[in-house]
């Protein structure tokens, strides 16, 4: 009679699961940039608004900057629940936000504050196509991680995850801040070190 052998769960500190681990940080982050760059986005729309097209401009901008509240909301509940809120259907709206984007990217360029947004659409699709692999990523970690053990913390090397972890927040970074920049607000900022300039006069400026 064949005794039947235990399953070893899968140790806290397996490189999956430091992987899952960081991706989920990352895909945090990439949730606050795209949340900021599309904050952005309402921004400039809200300034580019003027004539008989006002109206639509001003619904535009109200839907994104709700939109990006809302990627901001759910990445904090994302990262403290590690559960995305609205499930399997929160990837269908990211799916038609980064449809949203592509479609304004390809859109005729506009003149104005807001020439600048089809570099801030191209950095706020990149950050939700990364939420949306990460996602996919993570869901297939769980399915091969849940039959073998219930529940584990990343443990073992922290190291390790806090390497991957800033990698990611820098690629996330290099994405967010082009983005940012092209936009309204991006264009209208003081840049860093203007601050007290020397008058043409010699005298510093109050």
């Amino acid at each position: 009679m064949a005794v039947p052998v235990p399953v070893r769960p899968m140790a806290p500190d397996q490189p999956g699961l430091q992987a899952g681990s960081a991706v989920r940080l990352v895909t945090g982050f990439a949730g606050f940039g795209a949340g900021s760059v599309n904050l952005a986005i309402s921004s400039s729309i809200f300034s580019a608004a003027a004539g008989p097209a006002a109206t639509p401009a001003v619904a535009a901008g109200v839907a994104a900057g709700a939109w990006g509240l809302m990627l901001l909301a759910a990445a904090v509940v994302f990262l403290a629940r590690d559960r995305l809120p609205g499930g399997r259907k929160s990837r269908y709206v990211l799916a038609g936000a980064a449809a949203v984007h592509l479609a304004a990217m390809a859109s005729p360029p506009v003149a104005g504050p807001a020439s600048g947004l089809s570099l801030t659409h191209l950095s706020a699709l990149l950050l939700t196509l990364m939420i949306l692999a990460s996602l996919g990523w993570l869901q297939r970690e769980r399915q091969h991680r849940e039959p073998r053990v219930p529940a584990a913390g990343a443990g073992g090397r922290p190291g390790r995850l806090l390497l991957g972890a800033f990698a990611g927040a820098v690629l996330v970074a290099g994405i967010a801040t082009p983005g940012l920049a092209a936009s309204t607000a991006g264009q209208y900022a003081v840049p860093h070190g203007g601050h007290g300039n020397p008058a043409p006069g010699g005298h510093h400026q109050h």
